[in-house]
């Protein structure tokens, strides 16, 4: 069997996955701290160890992400909207709008029948319109990450913030948790600021559905919800959301190596 591994180092996390004859035989996520290499040699190492091959078993690897360039392995970089469309294709061949929420950013993706990128945006660099927003306001409210979008379902009264940047908002969060607001409504505020933006951008790309959501922004369901309200769609979700990048990078380097 030919083995066939994509690697995503993204700003937050470092995914890999290793397909062999179509199907995923491992993955595996670590975060990817301040050295991409470092990240990139430990992931592939943890993955290889994780499936039961060698490097040797490997036949080709594309890169994707921010930090591609630090994966040694690589036979090829490619860029992750790319990797993005392939992954989802391969697992909903009638998404045509994709919104990948990802740690720093967030860009949508609107796909042809093909699979192929028809139109894409990418937000603006600030953080408010990034998963990251949600760290900076969970780090506020002192809960842990994976308890904010359960916690915004319980909102009764959403707080709207009155700024775009996160940094501000993270001031306003403050201020709100001085006046005695509950924690819930300060994270469905949060929930629905994002939700403001992704809608925004998804208009810029033309939405038609379905539609998809993908990156570690796809595991919140507090999200997922404002979304879905705000485009007034239902979300197909992957069953491991954060891995359709690195998915389709393996994909695309099976496809490389067949057509070389």
């Amino acid at each position: 069997m030919s083995y066939y591994l994509g690697i995503d180092i993204g700003s937050s996390t470092s995914k890999g996955v290793i397909t062999g004859d179509g199907d995923v035989i491992a993955q595996h996520l670590l975060l990817s701290g301040v050295n991409y290499r470092l990240a990139a040699q430990k992931l592939v190492d943890e993955l290889l160890a994780k499936a039961g091959v060698t490097r040797e078993d490997i036949a080709c690897t594309v890169a994707t992400g921010q930090g591609s360039a630090n994966v040694e392995l690589a036979d090829q970089q490619i860029a992750d909207i790319r990797c993005c469309a392939r992954g989802i294709y391969s697992i909903y061949p009638s998404v045509r709008t994709v919104i990948d929420v990802q740690g720093q950013s967030t860009q949508v993706l609107r796909l042809n029948g093909e699979g192929q990128i028809a139109n894409f945006v990418v937000s603006e660099k600030c953080a408010s319109g990034s998963g990251r927003f949600l760290d900076i306001i969970a780090n506020v409210l002192q809960i842990k990450l994976e308890e904010v979008g359960p916690l915004s379902l319980k909102s009764k009264n959403p707080v709207t913030f009155t700024t775009g940047c996160a940094v501000f908002g993270e001031s306003e969060a403050v201020s709100r948790v001085a006046e005695g607001v509950a924690r819930e409504d300060i994270v469905a505020g949060v929930h629905q600021a994002l939700a403001e933006k992704i809608s925004s951008l998804v208009g810029k790309v033309g939405m038609e559905e379905r539609c998809a959501i993908t990156g570690g922004g796809a595991l919140n369901i507090g999200l997922i919800s404002w979304v879905e309200r705000k485009l007034g769609v239902e979300l197909l979700v992957p069953p491991e959301p954060q891995f359709v990048t690195a998915l389709g990078a393996a994909i695309m380097a099976e496809d490389t190596c067949k057509d070389g």
